[in-house]
């Protein structure tokens, strides 16, 4: 069955940077793109970043723009965010996404906390 596991999350400063991981199993990973997506604690989910399936093309929420890199690695089925600058609004919980139609996973979440 399909599984997204994702990994990197933590405790960082403002201004200091993370990199989040995705594997994925259960499907071939190349073929499809990918999405990251977080939520703040008593906000809605909100859609972070977005990768075609070959990595040639990537999209982002205005509100990471320049600061935040979505990529991906199909000889290891990993997608990663990178994020820079980060500012304490950008604590949530990241989450990984395999969605197309009339199907959505998602992965477990990792926490990551923006505070000095």
């Amino acid at each position: 069955q399909v599984q997204l596991v994702e990994s990197g999350g933590g405790l960082v400063q403002p201004g200091g940077s993370l990199r989040l991981s995705c594997v994925g199993s259960g499907f071939t990973f190349s073929s499809y793109a990918m999405r990251w997506y977080r939520q703040a604690p008593g906000k809605e989910r909100e859609l972070v970043a977005y990768i075609t399936s070959t990595g040639d093309s990537t999209d982002y929420a205005d509100f990471v723009k320049g600061r935040f890199t979505i990529s991906r690695d199909n000889a290891k089925n990993t997608v990663y965010l990178q994020m820079n600058s980060l500012k304490p609004e950008d604590t949530a919980v990241y989450y990984c996404n395999l969605s197309g139609w009339r199907y959505e996973y998602w992965g477990q979440g990792t926490q990551v906390t923006v505070s000095s």
